[in-house]
């Protein structure tokens, strides 16, 4: 939504700009990471110049570690801002993926191009091309995540992020 493209907006220029902020952890609510756009939301008009691309750019470029902490879902949009972070951590019942191409849409944040980088591009193409859910130990095996916790995923990304 709007509202929360503008808290990470917010959010991550207030973190970038205080000295006292070492890092940043980006974590969802209510046990989900993020499912992604609003897709009756593609047809109304951009407000204030608000984009999720941009946003992923800003986290991408922070020269803070950025860490997401995945819980439940991270789908579409939500793995897109999960792949413009610096670090990633999920837990071990978290699902990812891109479905929106089941619907007949591309990723549209980038994803297609930070996603092989990531992962390389046979895998990519796969996760990509068929919308399927990725389980976070797949993610793992194929790079995608850089841990996997059975804990708090907030409580493992902190821990990290101080580390880091």
């Amino acid at each position: 939504s709007l509202t929360v493209l503008q808290a990470l907006e917010d959010g991550l220029k207030k973190a970038d700009a205080d000295p006292s902020v070492k890092a940043v952890m980006i974590c969802g609510e209510n046990g989900k990471f993020s499912a992604g756009a609003d897709i009756r939301g593609f047809s109304s008009p951009k407000r204030h110049g608000i984009a999720l691309g941009p946003i992923i750019s800003l986290i991408e470029r922070s020269e803070k570690p950025v860490v997401a902490a995945i819980e439940g879902i991270a789908l579409g949009g939500g793995l897109e801002v999960a792949l413009g972070c610096h670090y990633r951590i999920a837990h071990v019942k978290a699902q990812m993926g891109l479905p929106e191409v089941t619907i007949g849409l591309l990723p549209g944040a980038e994803g297609t191009q930070r996603l092989p980088r990531l992962i390389g591009v046979p895998a990519a193409l796969d996760i990509i091309t068929t919308g399927r859910h990725i389980p976070a130990t797949e993610a793992l095996k194929l790079g995608l995540v850089d841990e996997v916790v059975e804990e708090n995923t907030v409580d493992a990304a902190i821990h990290l992020a101080n580390k880091v």
